[in-house]
């Protein structure tokens, strides 16, 4: 049997595509490859390393429900990878630079996890193996 494949890329849809990109090219540090209308939808997309594309959807007739809701069935996070904890103190420092609330480093016995939200309360983390 062969390897599963490695995720691409992975799309959220946001509500504010004027609000989300910016805030996305500062976590990031790198703006966006591309941005297209493709008619039902318009999406901007960031290289966010390793061959990894993450892309942000809006959808003009969409209706926004409000915040994401993790007890809701879709999408609960996304998590980056990072090397190791000192890896994670970076993002710490990073995210509080750039205003960005977080819930601090949490250490579990199969890795720590350093969680935030993005504009739409959509749950982010950067993750570590354990040590």
């Amino acid at each position: 049997m062969r390897t599963f494949p490695a995720v691409t890329h992975v799309a959220v849809t946001v509500s504010d595509l004027d609000v989300s990109v910016p805030w996305y090219t500062r976590l990031f540090g790198a703006e966006a490859v591309l941005d297209e209308d493709t008619g039902p939808f318009r999406h901007v997309v960031f290289a966010i390393g390793g061959g990894q594309l993450f892309g942000l959807h809006k959808f003009p007739a969409g209706e926004w429900a409000g915040e994401f809701d993790p007890g809701r069935a879709g999408l609960d996070h996304v998590a980056f990878a990072c090397a190791d904890r000192t890896e994670l103190q970076h993002w710490v420092d990073r995210l509080a630079a750039l205003g960005i609330k977080h819930g601090g480093i949490v250490d579990a016995h199969y890795g720590s996890g350093l969680s935030f939200k993005d504009p739409d309360g959509i749950a982010l983390e950067f993750f570590a193996p354990p040590a």
